[in-house]
């Protein structure tokens, strides 16, 4: 669920307003888009790539890593199972408010294939200096700059908040992985910091929660066993119980869940939970070889 340079990407959805607006800045900051997908205009072509009629037909002419989705709720879930069908092994599902017993579907026809499902509901995934995949400004390099901080996050918003304010303090990013931010979800913030653990350039992790669901609290029994630095935020410390805030997903129902319970978990894992998005990268500042080089950079470090 990290891209690397090189990968191929198919965009489901491509010629549509939002499909094309990010493709192009996918192409643009290095991302290898080879295809898109969009079955009445199979046979064309559009930002120089060629239209399928589906996944599978492009899987027969193009090798495809990713698939991104930008199809509507109702019309998504045959779009992932397409590009199961066709193989492709991570599939970025930017669509929110998709019908559960549709979720339900995915997430059954992907248990016994080869894909990964990420989202819905997410941003999307960002390599700084390679590429990404989704909504998140990964073109960017006054958000996204190299460097080996890992950022997970439920929200792309929060999660562009924080690698916003880790360049500005020449924090750089190995990785950013938008997990997404509905109820059920096919990569968890547990699976995502296994990814991390595992990947060489990262050296620390920023775990950006929320209130809801006990996906911080799983990480938090993973993250025990981690010798990499962790520093997290989790969002919605003074929210009022029993309410649903934000994200579908953010609802707290008899403590479980509650952020209480999640900043206990991670802190007896030995992570380091902090009260505002700003001190994240006044602790990583402390952590030897994480700082970029100005002179390799070309920014001057925040003040904090």
């Amino acid at each position: 669920m990290i891209y690397r340079r090189g990968q191929k990407v198919l965009v489901q959805g491509l010629t549509g307003k939002q499909g094309s607006f990010w493709a192009a800045k996918m192409m643009e900051c290095g991302t290898e888009v080879v295809g898109g997908v969009n079955p009445k205009r199979a046979g064309d072509s559009h930002l120089g790539v060629p239209i399928f009629g589906s996944a599978v037909e492009a899987s027969r002419h193009v090798h495809c890593d990713i698939s991104v989705i930008f199809i509507p709720p109702s019309m998504a879930r045959d779009a992932i199972v397409d590009a199961i069908e066709a193989g492709i092994g991570t599939i970025i599902t930017l669509t929110e408010h998709i019908p559960s017993h549709d979720v339900l579907d995915i997430f059954a026809c992907s248990r016994t294939s080869k894909s990964r499902i990420v989202g819905p509901n997410t941003a999307g995934i960002v390599t700084p200096g390679e590429g990404f995949v989704g909504i998140m400004p990964g073109h960017n390099p006054d958000v996204f700059m190299p460097g080996s901080v890992g950022v997970i996050s439920r929200s792309g918003s929060l999660g562009t908040l924080m690698c916003l304010n880790l360049t500005r303090a020449n924090l750089g990013q190995s990785a950013f992985i938008g997990i997404g931010g509905d109820p059920m979800i096919g990569t968890t913030t547990r699976d995502a910091l296994e990814t991390l653990d595992r990947d060489t350039r990262t050296k620390a992790i920023v775990l950006v929660g929320e209130i809801g669901g006990t996906m911080e609290e799983e990480a938090a029994e993973y993250a025990h066993q981690m010798k990499k630095p962790i520093v997290s935020f989790i969002a919605g410390r003074s929210s009022p119980p029993d309410k649903k805030m934000g994200h579908a997903g953010a609802i707290v129902t008899g403590g479980r869940g509650g952020y209480a319970s999640k900043r206990a978990a991670l802190e007896r894992a030995g992570v380091r939970v902090v009260d505002t998005p700003a001190e994240i990268t006044i602790f990583l500042s402390q952590v030897d070889g994480l700082i970029v080089p100005a002179a390799v950079s070309g920014r001057r470090a925040a003040v904090r």
